[in-house]
């Protein structure tokens, strides 16, 4: 009897000495504090390029519009003021707008203003000229065909 007593004791032991390295291994990639840093740095990761990187381009954008914009130009303010621009101070980073049929003038900062219509016109007609100057595949082909219809007629 003392040597069942005895046997279950060193397996009862044993069995408790498995468990606890069991238990302080960490087992597989995400149980090691590496695995942790890794998903946190994938995480931050896919937040960047998804919130940060566009809205800092965005940003830049807007600050190159708000840079070049000239005398004439048509602009949207932020508040939906439509106006074209009279003035520009530099040094105090305004710009003197003309509204209206009675040409009302407005101060307002360059940070105010949200959209320049008259690039965005010209923008819009330099595609259209590019888009009818883009010839097709099927166009090609025709001044092809035609000119070796003109060869053969002219031999």
């Amino acid at each position: 009897m003392n040597n069942f007593l005895l046997t279950l004791t060193t397996t009862a032991q044993a069995a408790g000495d498995a468990a606890a390295n069991t238990a302080n291994k960490p087992t597989g990639l995400f149980g090691s504090i590496w695995g942790i840093l890794l998903i946190y740095a994938l995480f931050f990761g896919v937040i960047y390029l998804i919130v940060i990187r566009p809205n800092s381009k965005k940003r830049k954008q807007e600050e190159e519009l708000r840079k070049n914009i000239e005398i004439g130009d048509e602009i949207i303010t932020i508040g939906g003021i439509i106006g074209r621009v009279v003035s520009i101070k530099d040094d105090s980073d305004t710009i003197t707008i003309e509204t209206g049929a009675d040409r009302n003038k407005m101060k307002i900062k360059r940070w105010a203003v949200s959209s320049n219509e008259t690039v965005r016109q010209k923008v819009e007609t330099e595609m259209a000229a590019a888009r009818s100057q883009k010839k097709g595949f099927l166009d090609k082909l025709n001044e092809k065909l035609e000119s070796k219809q003109n060869e053969k007629n002219g031999k």
